[in-house]
């Protein structure tokens, strides 16, 4: 079977997979290029297994002009830089250890025996220069089911990298069918090993949650993950009930997918902590948080969240709540979010000084709002402070 793919007749590819072939190698793309083409999902990066060892590889690229970095030599991978485009190169492997972080590997001739230390059947297949799929464990056959199923045993997997609960359960909400149900090896693989997590850090558990939450739908997933056990276990105190509305209400006023919003929905104890959330999203989930489960009007809730996480929290207290949105309410948030207090500290002066004048502008602030933002600057300081 052959595949074709734009990809492939980029120049820089051709020119990397031509120099290792022309030393003797394999040069095989797998996992998401190969997957997501034949999926029809876009593709965004190609990476390439060989039998050449990364000594090899380093020669092979060096001879031929191009930049060679050791991103992971350790590991079998290094990245050539061709045309500004980074390739990452990764030698064949095969498990020596785990301890459910990492592996000791050993490098490897065979793809099978790469193959086989990969997480699941639809990442395991392989495709050369010319889109010929090599296919060594059979697993087109889930591919083209959208049937998710881990490489061998399921357990197995897991214990080696307990990062794979979650990396399953993102790609459940991906790639695969949930008319289908979700495999029940998989499934009692991540439930009974759902403790591994613990040893995973908060920055990796973070990553996955966010490309979960990313996907078009992912309430399936994060509704088996909390039956499971898999989500309390990294985020105590969390709910996925308001979810489903949640996104419902997103693809019925048209926005795109949003996972701190998404995060917002589900709660949970210490989020930004326990997913290690960099500072502009821990201050938007903060934000979403408390004006979704607050008392402000829609307006004030524009103007204090501005024109993109103002809706935000209004979708997000319409999904708690269990309710739609009503165009009106929409329409006051952006009205909300539009207004500019008229007023400036130096209006105030020499009137009032120092701490006076904050206190005095929040007054002024409160009466605007409740106005409706009607009120003008000459009305405001007409009313002074009262």
């Amino acid at each position: 079977m052959r595949i074709e793919a734009h990809w492939l007749d980029i120049p820089a590819v051709q020119h990397v997979c031509a120099m290792l072939e022309a030393g003797g190698f394999q040069a095989l793309f797998v996992g998401g290029c190969v997957r997501n083409t034949l999926l029809g999902f876009p593709v965004t990066d190609h990476d390439l297994s060989t039998d050449a060892t990364p000594e090899d590889v380093t020669l092979l690229m060096r001879d031929a002009g191009l930049k060679v970095i050791p991103t992971g030599i350790d590991h079998g991978t290094v990245t050539v830089v061709v045309d500004d485009e980074p390739f990452e190169i990764t030698t064949f492997r095969r498990d020596v250890a785990t301890d459910g972080r990492r592996a000791v590997v050993r490098f490897a001739t065979d793809v099978a025996d790469d193959a086989r230390r990969r997480d699941f059947t639809m990442n395991a297949i392989y495709c050369d220069a010319r889109g010929e799929i090599h296919d060594p464990l059979d697993g087109l056959p889930d591919l083209r089911a959208r049937r998710l199923r881990f490489v061998g045993d399921a357990t197995h997997r897991v214990q080696e990298d307990y990062l794979r609960i979650l990396r399953f359960f993102r790609f459940s909400a991906w790639f695969a069918d949930p008319e289908q149900g979700m495999d029940p090896e998989a499934l009692d693989a991540c439930a009974t090993q759902s403790a591994g997590l613990a040893q995973i850090s908060a920055e990796r558990i973070g990553s996955e949650m966010r490309k979960l939450l990313a996907a078009p739908e992912p309430s399936h997933a994060a509704g088996v993950m909390q039956t499971t056990g898999v989500l309390p276990a990294i985020l105590p105190g969390a709910d996925v009930t308001a979810l489903p509305i949640l996104v419902h209400l997103e693809g019925q006023l048209g926005r795109r997918p949003d996972p701190v919003l998404r995060l917002a929905a589900l709660g949970g104890e210490s989020v930004e902590e326990r997913l290690r959330l960099s500072r502009k999203d821990a201050r938007r989930l903060a934000a979403i948080s408390q004006a979704a489960r607050s008392e402000m009007s829609p307006g004030e809730t524009g103007y204090r969240l501005g024109r993109v996480d103002g809706p935000a929290a209004i979708i997000l207290h319409a999904a708690l709540m269990g309710v739609s949105v009503a165009p009106a309410t929409l329409a006051a948030v952006d009205q909300g979010a539009r207004a500019v207090f008229p007023v400036r500290a130096r209006d105030l002066m020499p009137a009032h000084r120092g701490p006076e004048i904050g206190t005095a502008m929040k007054a002024m602030e409160r009466r605007w709002i409740d106005s409706g933002f009607r009120l003008d600057r000459a009305d405001l300081l007409k009313g002074g402070c009262e």
